[in-house]
């Protein structure tokens, strides 16, 4: 298992944009169909923002027609956490960077085979490196 990266909330923001910082560490969602992602193709790996931990491969992505990146599966089971969201009066399961534990975003039961869940990731929480 990785090093845990734990840094304070001034530390993130020295580090983050103002709407990566809003995102990743303050649980905020970017706007459907905005994200620099969200309609990309590019082969390559999807890595946290924050941290830099791979957490998808371009292989996994599809379209989901949210308006935000979605992927199948993690690279790495480690990488990636989840944890019960019980805001706004819904139930959904968030999903975090298993390493810094910043916000990405939730995954959904309804992706396609062959895990049939749908991560659902705001582009500001990911750097994209191509293959």
């Amino acid at each position: 298992m990785k090093d845990k990266v734990v840094k304070t909330d001034e530390e993130w923001r020295q580090q983050l944009t103002d709407e990566e910082f809003l995102v990743t560490r303050k649980q905020a969602t970017e706007r459907p169909f905005t994200g620099k992602y969200h309609a990309s193709k590019e082969p390559g790996i999807y890595r946290c923002v924050c941290c830099g931990a791979d957490l998808f491969d371009a292989a996994t992505k599809f379209e989901s027609g949210t308006g935000w990146p979605s992927f199948w599966a993690p690279v790495d089971e480690e990488n990636v956490a989840t944890k019960e969201d019980r805001s706004y009066g819904m139930r959904r399961v968030e999903v975090l960077c298993g390493v810094c534990d910043a916000h990405l975003g939730h995954v959904f039961e309804d992706g396609p085979s062959p895990t049939y869940l749908r991560y659902c990731i705001n582009s500001l929480s990911l750097k994209h490196e191509k293959d």
